[in-house]
């Protein structure tokens, strides 16, 4: 589907990417870049904004073994969807197909991201709605998002309407032990 984003001159097409699309070349336009100021952590189950300071970037070998994970989540029944600017990857987001949860009700959101150059245009808000839709299609009540706990990613989730996720999912909350584990009703 091509649609006209504000200000991004062209057009932007979200489509759904096979194993054959995902490549490391894919991503050599691709800017992870995020200059982070402060971060959410918790601290005796309070949730506190602290001064953390950092540059998030991607490398080859981060490439690499995105891409590696994207094929596995395809591999497995999961979509990935990404965004377009003419033949550019602008965004992505990937959807497992595993229902958990005591309810078999969570399917993971693992990876949301929007290049440096075109966030603020709300192309976030379109790729999370549907990736929404995918997840109400396999059958899934909720997203479950293990979410960075930098401030402007804890802003957009919140946006979206995320809140903490009822149950906890031990085995992706110990991999990543400052991020916040959310979730969003569908």
């Amino acid at each position: 589907m091509v649609e006209s984003i504000g200000k991004i001159s062209g057009s932007v097409i979200f489509k759904e990417l096979e194993i054959g699309n995902l490549s490391e070349a894919l991503f050599d336009d691709f800017n992870r870049y995020q200059e982070v100021k402060k971060c959410w952590r918790n601290e005796n189950g309070q949730w506190i904004l602290k001064d953390i300071a950092f540059t998030e970037n991607w490398g080859a070998a981060e490439i690499q073994f995105l891409v590696k994970c994207l094929r596995s989540t395809i591999q497995t029944g999961g979509t990935v969807l990404g965004v377009f600017d003419h033949e550019k990857l602008i965004g992505f987001a990937s959807l497992e197909n595993v229902l958990r949860g005591s309810q078999r009700q969570y399917l993971q959101l693992t990876s949301i991201h929007i290049s440096c150059e075109y966030r603020g245009y709300g192309l976030g808000k379109k790729l999370f709605c549907r990736i929404c839709e995918k997840a109400k299609d396999k059958g899934a009540a909720k997203l479950y998002i293990s979410a960075h706990s930098s401030e402007e990613t804890q802003a957009f989730y919140r946006t979206m309407g995320c809140v903490d996720a009822e149950e906890i999912q031990e085995d992706i909350a110990s991999h990543e032990p400052c991020d916040r584990q959310l979730e969003y009703k569908l």
